[in-house]
């Protein structure tokens, strides 16, 4: 055996792993912090590479073919050679990992799948310091025993010595493990510890009947804006704040943990009942909601809490953890600075849009998109002048998919821009078709709803222009749609394309007016042509008769700027006259017909009575 290293000073790290992905990313990471990394992709191959290179430290999948982890670890410890080189288990979170029998046949650790960087690099840092610490040990061990061979007249002086030594190691094996257990700027347990609390309140649920407990999810809901406006030292003096603020409201007896960035934990023992829970996270987030003033700053800072009430039907502690922070999540989709109790039913919720993710990547793909079409009419003159493009999802399985509920999930996964761009180019095209049959008036007009993702495209103009020169369709006949975020941003590239779009004569329509947090002094800065009244501002307008809502103001501001005023929405006549009683230029709804397919149009424009 050759166990002589070509750069001795770097720490030896050998991965167990017949998945190359995950060889690839643990060996990525762990190289870019300075450890040499070998890899091996099953027995025989770690056995050579250890014969090669004795490691410093083995990352062990549980998961391999021929000889499992437990099967490799066994092995090592049985052979002097690698017995004291400490293994740290690889497992998935949906893996059927035993945990005992792994820490039984040598494990020191385990690292879950997906990957935590952090979380990686904590736990191998901490056990190579404890194996750099073990070996300082056997090395002190065997000084002080030829000190002692050599000196035995100073027995009683060595024996003290070795006392200290003695408990040196001890404080440092603690201080360790104090390290490995606790976040290092709070100094609250972390998301390791806290799991491990999890799981001794779950087991204690299982064998004492009644036992309850619960657990709470925080997350800061404006920390990030703190932390990139004013800076990291900021940030983590307002960390610990917030942890000072937490562990104040809370009792002695609940456990607080720091499970990373602004998010924090909370296990809550023997609560009565989940109402005892609520007000626990009704008083968090009173006293969050109290300026945090930090020396050179005041801080206002709101979070969002996820409930979980304990169960003793739950397999593993992380199933906790992740029902809370589902919780958590809807808790934000709510409207932030809230607590949400988490319902069985979201697991299956999250699961769905999972699923709904995965197929829409797919449809993406395969352009299982179709575009349907909802009339918009001139009230000035009763007859249809345009028409809005409307997306729908023709999936294979479960049929046709509206926009509510495929849209927000292609928005954050960033696959609107290519569904965007898809429809745009399509309704361009039907425009054209359309406008060569005779009966077509030359005015009639498309409207395409564009993202405000798409706004942060570099080659928006370029898509745009490209569509324009392949349909050959008049840009006088196009409106583009946005909303209330895209004027919010209010940046100059924003402006410009804006600007772009208007010198090529294309319309620009602000949609769903009145719903967003706009100002009206953003309207004067945007060439805007038309301003859409949402469809709740119409519904309430005929629910309060007398002074009809909003709708009027709303009109009066497009008049004021030049700009039209399309009503959304309209299901009823009695709707259709009070728009017309109020000068309202255009409309659109249920009331002159649904969203209908490209082939009915035709139909349609023929056929429709002049309203």
């Amino acid at each position: 055996m050759n166990y002589e290293r070509l750069e001795p000073e770097k720490k030896d790290i050998l991965l167990i792993d017949d998945m190359a992905d995950n060889l690839r990313v643990l060996s990525s990471l762990l190289t870019r912090e300075g450890y040499n990394v070998r890899k091996a992709l099953n027995w025989q191959m770690a056995l050579t590479a250890c014969q090669t290179v004795l490691p410093d430290l083995i990352l062990l999948d549980i998961m391999m073919p021929e000889v499992d982890g437990y099967e490799v670890c066994q092995r090592l410890k049985a052979w002097d050679v690698t017995a004291h080189i400490p293994v740290i288990f690889i497992s998935a979170l949906d893996d059927v990992f035993d945990k005992i029998k792994a820490f039984k046949v040598g494990g020191v650790d385990y690292i879950t799948k997906p990957f935590e960087l952090q979380e990686v690099l904590i736990r191998v840092q901490n056990q190579l310091a404890l194996r750099a610490a073990q070996l300082e040990i056997i090395k002190l061990n065997v000084e002080l025993e030829q000190r002692v061979k050599q000196r035995t007249w100073e027995l009683e002086k060595a024996l003290q010595k070795l006392q200290g030594e003695i408990n040196s190691r001890q404080q440092l094996q603690s201080k360790l493990l104090d390290l490995a257990l606790h976040d290092s700027l709070t100094g609250l347990p972390n998301r390791v510890l806290f799991i491990r609390r999890i799981e001794n309140a779950l087991n204690r649920a299982k064998q004492q009947s009644n036992y309850q407990f619960a657990i709470l999810y925080l997350d800061c809901d404006r920390f990030k804006v703190v932390n990139d406006s004013l800076g990291h030292l900021v940030g983590d003096e307002l960390l610990l704040a917030i942890a000072h603020r937490l562990q104040s409201t809370l009792t002695p007896m609940d456990t607080i943990a720091r499970l990373g960035g602004d998010e924090f934990g909370i296990l809550l023992e023997n609560p009565t009942d989940i109402n005892m829970v609520i007000e626990v996270a009704e008083r968090l987030l009173q006293q969050l909601s109290l300026p945090f003033k930090l020396t050179r700053y005041e801080v206002f800072m709101n979070a969002s809490i996820g409930i979980a009430w304990g169960n003793k039907d739950y397999d593993r502690p992380e199933y906790l953890l992740r029902d809370a922070d589902t919780a958590m999540y809807r808790a934000k989709a709510l409207g932030r600075a809230r607590y949400h109790v988490f319902d069985p039913i979201m697991y299956q919720e999250a699961i769905q849009l999972l699923e709904i993710e995965n197929d829409l990547r797919r449809a993406v793909a395969r352009q299982e998109f179709i575009v349907y079409y909802q009339p918009i009419v001139s009230l000035l003159t009763g007859k249809i002048a345009g028409f809005e493009a409307l997306v729908r999802w023709q999936h294979p399985i479960r049929g046709l998919i509206l926009p509510a509920e495929f849209i927000p999930v292609a928005e954050e996964t960033g696959l609107i821009t290519s569904i965007n761009t898809w429809v745009l180019q399509s309704a361009c095209q039907q425009l054209r078709l359309w406008q060569h049959h005779p009966a077509i008036p030359d005015s009639l007009t498309i409207s395409v709803n564009l993202s405000a993702r798409l706004f942060s495209q570099p080659n928006l103009m370029a898509q745009i222009d490209e569509i324009l020169y392949e349909t050959q369709v008049n840009p006088e006949n196009l409106e583009l749609e946005i909303t209330e975020t895209v004027i919010m941003e209010n940046s100059h590239a924003v402006k410009t394309i804006l600007q772009q779009l208007k010198e090529r004569r294309i319309k620009l329509v602000m949609d769903d007016f009145g719903t967003g947090y706009s100002s009206l002094s953003y309207l004067h800065s945007f060439p805007l042509n038309a301003l859409k009244i949402d469809k709740s501002f119409v519904k309430r307008m005929q629910e309060n008769q007398e002074d009809m809502g909003l709708v009027p103001a709303m009109i009066n501001i497009a008049d004021s700027m030049g700009m039209r005023a399309i009503a959304e929405g309209v299901e009823t006549t009695e709707q259709l006259a009070q728009l017309r009683s109020l000068n309202c230029e255009f409309a659109q709804g249920f009331l002159f017909s649904k969203p209908i397919e490209q082939q009915s149009v035709l139909n349609l424009l023929t056929t429709a009575p002049q309203w």
